[in-house]
């Protein structure tokens, strides 16, 4: 599940990023009224330490897919799930800021941003549920630090 949600983040941040740094592709999402991609994503909170935010949202669908294909989920390691889950509550806490900053300080809403933020969402609700799954293997019988 957590690989066809971050397969999806890619794919709509693929298309955000696109937009960006390409005149030829315009956003297809209307331009007048509370609903207004253009306005969200030229705004300046759409960069963050310079660099814009679709970018950083593509950088993290990418590495949320690479840590959720089967072979991660079956790993005995640790630090896989614990990237995991890092990683998912850190999209989670920046799509609050998103949020707070499309709501409270541009005042237009982004369809494109927020399915991105769905999809973010729903991909924190899987890992969080999954946790225990996900680390069975370290609670097996196995001595402390021995999968790491």
């Amino acid at each position: 599940m957590t690989s066809l949600v971050s397969l999806a983040g890619v794919g709509v941040a693929t298309y955000l990023t696109l937009a960006h740094y390409t005149t030829g592709i315009t956003l297809a999402c209307p331009s007048t009224g509370a609903i207004n991609c253009e306005a969200v994503t030229t705004s300046k909170e759409s960069f963050v330490f310079g660099i814009p935010v679709a970018v950083l949202g593509l950088a993290f669908f990418v590495a949320m897919f690479v840590v959720s294909l089967p072979w991660a989920w079956r790993t005995r390691t640790r630090l896989v799930a614990q990237a995991r889950l890092a990683g998912s509550v850190l999209g989670v806490g920046f799509v609050f800021y998103l949020v707070y900053a499309e709501l409270f300080e541009i005042q237009k809403i982004c369809l494109w941003c927020t399915s991105i933020h769905v999809l973010t969402f729903v991909y924190f609700v899987v890992v969080v549920t999954g946790w225990d799954a996900a680390t069975a293997a370290w609670t097996e019988g196995e001595p402390p630090g021995a999968l790491e």
